[in-house]
């Protein structure tokens, strides 16, 4: 298969799951045991594509960040979301600092998938006719950073997926959580990945093959804007649906790789 379709590939898939709550890195794991094995640097790189494509679907949310920051509530939502990051990101760094590595294995992320998706149909299960609020708390956003490390522990939890369950328990509103957990996530994302970059570039594996930047950039660009169209229609989405298609396709997938794995 030529280099160039593969980049087109992953590049759709990056796109597509980067923010549905399915995991986009479970997926990439995945497609690693059937397409050709690609570097850190051009998996983190299409992702940070994928992040910064959706910054320009929240509009008021930004304007409100830039040119009414005095504004109260303003003020204690972008607080809040600080949190949140800051949370991830000093467990990141402990992890990191202990060296604890990502399973590179199919079967973690087929369980990971299967719990979360018994976990989404339980959830919305016990919320049907419940009346959901549309504040986000400061125990939610403490939520929102402990469950972005449980995503960073186990691949195939969904970062956005286990963000949007721990919001859905704690009473917040489907489009409310869907927000938050984006906008904790773009942040979140781009520092990892961008520190990650980084170390690539200035610490570059010396047996490691050399980057094809061209497909990097066709892989990134194609991540963008499928990323960009997704999410939009996510952010449709739940405004009239719950998560239970989600976490039914969470199910299937995993049922499908344990039955690939039986091979």
């Amino acid at each position: 298969m030529p280099d160039w379709i593969v980049a087109i590939m992953l590049g759709l898939l990056e796109g597509i799951t980067e923010f549905l709550p399915v995991s986009s890195t479970g997926h990439l794991l995945i497609a690693e045991h059937w397409l050709p094995h690609q570097s850190d640097l051009f998996n983190v790189t299409i992702q940070c594509g994928a992040v910064l494509a959706v910054l320009p679907l929240f509009p008021q949310r930004l304007f409100k960040f830039v040119f009414e920051l005095g504004d109260r509530e303003t003020q204690g939502y972008l607080l809040k979301i600080l949190a949140a990051f800051a949370i991830t990101g000093a467990g990141g760094l402990a992890l990191d600092h202990y060296n604890v590595k990502l399973p590179e294995h199919v079967a973690p992320v087929a369980w990971a998938l299967l719990l979360g998706g018994l976990a989404f149909i339980a959830i919305e299960f016990f919320l049907r006719g419940k009346k959901l609020g549309r504040e986000v708390t400061w125990t939610i956003a403490v939520a929102v950073g402990l469950g972005q490390l449980v995503a960073a522990v186990f691949p195939g939890t969904s970062r956005s997926g286990s963000t949007i369950l721990f919001c859905l328990l704690l009473g917040l509103a489907r489009p409310a959580a869907t927000e938050f957990s984006f906008l904790v996530g773009i942040p979140t994302l781009l520092a990892a990945g961008g520190l990650k970059i980084f170390k690539a570039l200035h610490h570059p594996n010396p047996l490691a093959p050399h980057e094809n930047w061209g497909l990097i950039l066709l892989a990134t660009a194609v991540a963008a804007v499928i990323s960009f169209l997704t999410v939009k229609w996510l952010l449709r989405y739940v405004q009239t649906h719950t998560f239970i298609a989600f976490g039914w396709y969470r199910i299937a997938l995993a049922v499908v790789i344990f039955i690939a794995l039986l091979k």
